[in-house]
């Protein structure tokens, strides 16, 4: 007879903790590759939030830059985590919006910028995941 401690629990690859990036340039690695498969979407976090069309798990629809940062750590477009909030902060930096950074210091602030960059018109997948890795290398380099 075993008990539940004993045995073990297989978690698909997007909960296990072991394949979650724990350095920043890891992170926008994952980033851009979830971009990459999914595609990027412009607006909220992922196309149909509170699922009243689509029963499609949030973390393989097409996701904002945000939510694909969010995801890559703790496996939610929802949900954050301290590396990405990190990585989230790191990125409004590098990237304008109508020639300006972000106002505001504030992660809700920032995310706001990074959205935009992402929901700008001519902003494809394919740039955003440029993005992403560009500043995996610069992350990288600094490092």
């Amino acid at each position: 007879m075993t008990t539940s401690f004993q045995t073990p629990r297989v978690l698909p690859l997007r909960e296990a903790p072991i394949a979650r990036p724990t350095t920043l340039h890891a992170l926008y690695r994952a980033a851009a590759r979830i971009i990459a498969v999914n595609g990027l979407y412009k607006g909220d976090f992922v196309p149909d939030a509170f699922d009243r069309e689509m029963t499609v798990p949030h973390f393989l629809r097409p996701m904002s830059i945000v939510a694909a940062l969010k995801c890559a750590t703790s496996g939610d477009p929802h949900r954050t985590s301290l590396l990405a909030d990190e990585a989230i902060a790191v990125l409004a930096l590098r990237v304008e919006v109508d020639g300006e950074g972000p106002l505001f210091g504030g992660i809700f602030d920032l995310e706001a910028h990074v959205d935009a960059w992402g929901d700008l018109e001519s902003r494809t997948t394919e740039s955003a995941v440029a993005v992403l890795e560009a500043a995996a290398v610069a992350c990288e380099v600094a490092a």
